[in-house]
């Protein structure tokens, strides 16, 4: 073999690994980059979740105070009389 053709073999290898070597990592990325975005999507989903079940709670409190006001204002109106 020439000493020219080795040289462009050899450099037929390395832009060969280099492209092979680029193209793993990238996919690595993607996938890292693909696992973060479900670990949001989860974690979005759970405070989600999490706020309805709060103010579900909310409510029902309020419905609680609200009812125990009206017994207040009927309890004190009726002492009035």
């Amino acid at each position: 073999m020439s000493r020219s053709s080795k040289v462009v073999l050899g450099l037929s290898v390395l832009l060969t690994v280099a492209t092979v070597a680029g193209v793993h990592l990238k996919q690595r990325q993607d996938q890292q980059r693909l696992r973060d975005g479900v670990i949001r999507d989860i974690e979005r989903q759970n405070r989600k979740k999490e706020n309805i079940r709060l103010l579900e709670e909310q409510i029902i409190l309020t419905e609680q105070l609200e009812a125990e006001r009206e017994k207040m204002l009927l309890a004190k109106g009726s002492q009035k009389t």
